[in-house]
């Protein structure tokens, strides 16, 4: 039997109906829960959509699901696909370990080294906070001043999960763009008086400085979101006059929009990972080579809905509708037998 969170969430309702319409046995647990233990008692597996927007699950996600695969549950996400989830720091150095085609990064948990390095270095840059989605916490450096001012930031008074000013300018863009009511300005206006509560658990970021290579010359980065030996694929247009793609709501799915390196580096960027699920974003850059920037295990489901089809791991095509989520059930089921 496998035990789904409870929640209306991410991918947990479809886990459900799979489960249903498949004679799947199943039961629904309440994973925040003191006695989780004993609702996991008849239950072979655990599913947990766990999100970096969910205050709770920051607080005892992943510690939870670790703890459970270590007796021998099986579990989704499992340590090798989730550890580094919402994590770029962890994603650098594992991704450079397994020589993968990253987007040249550096990490820096020194002032001082991080500063001879700005020094150094030319520009622009692209700097992050290790967590965050949507290209929230992301921003565009293009002079040493600029990159200075950061690290200044970086080990002093630190950084708000929560930009409040960038994301009411987002809210306005959407808004302004027909993409979204007059709600959304209101909301991000309402944010600078109530911190959202993931943020308030997360606290400052502080004590480290993230930089990346830019990559100019890329209107659109390419998502390839991986699960067992299946593949499917995103376009996600930038923003008008920004650089960012992740978050912007332009997408297109067409499978002629997608170059198949991008599919194949997928799986064997995977294959390495060993992970259950694995959405993977990539840039190009002037010779027209595919970069990794990073890695999720979760996506937005209903923005998938409209992929036409899939690639199987021989990278041949299969179209029509398809429903990721079942195939997450699938290999869990096949994993427990």
């Amino acid at each position: 039997m496998i035990a789904i969170h409870n929640s209306k969430s991410g991918f947990h309702a479809r886990w459900i109906a799979y489960c249903e319409e498949n004679n799947i046995p199943y039961k629904v647990v309440n994973c925040y829960a003191d006695e989780l233990n004993d609702q996991l008692k008849d239950c072979k597996a655990l599913m947990w959509h766990h999100s970096q927007q969910n205050p709770k699950d920051l607080v005892i996600a992943k510690q939870i699901l670790f703890a459970l695969e270590h007796t021998g549950l099986k579990v989704f996400p499992d340590f090798k696909t989730g550890w580094h989830f919402d994590d770029k720091l962890g994603q650098k150095y594992l991704f450079e370990r397994l020589v993968l085609p990253f987007v040249p990064t550096y990490a820096f948990y020194d002032k001082k080294e991080a500063v001879e390095w700005a020094s150094q270095t030319s520009f622009p840059k692209v700097f992050k906070l290790r967590g965050g989605a949507g290209s929230v916490n992301v921003k565009l450096v293009n002079s040493q001043q600029e990159a200075f001012f950061l690290i200044k930031r970086a080990f002093g008074k630190g950084f708000d999960n929560y930009d409040k000013l960038g994301s009411l300018k987002e809210r306005w863009k959407k808004y302004r763009e027909g993409k979204a009511g007059i709600w959304e300005p209101i909301k991000g206006l309402l944010r600078f008086g109530v911190t959202p509560p993931y943020a308030q658990v997360l606290g400052k970021e502080k004590g480290y400085v993230y930089f990346q290579d830019f990559i100019p010359n890329n209107n659109s980065d390419t998502r390839i979101i991986v699960i067992g030996e299946k593949a499917f694929a995103l376009k996600r247009y930038v923003r008008k006059g920004d650089f960012r793609a992740s978050g912007s709501g332009n997408f297109a799915y067409a499978k002629n929009e997608f170059d198949e390196c991008c599919v194949k580096l997928a799986f064997e960027a995977n294959e390495k990972l060993h992970a259950q699920c694995a959405a993977f974003d990539f840039v190009f850059d002037k010779e027209n080579n595919p970069f990794l920037v990073e890695v999720s295990y979760g996506f937005v489901k209903e923005v998938y809905d409209p992929c036409p089809g899939y690639w199987d791991k021989e990278l041949n095509w299969n179209p029509g509708k398809f429903n990721p989520q079942g195939w997450m059930v699938e290999m869990l089921v096949k994993e427990y037998h």
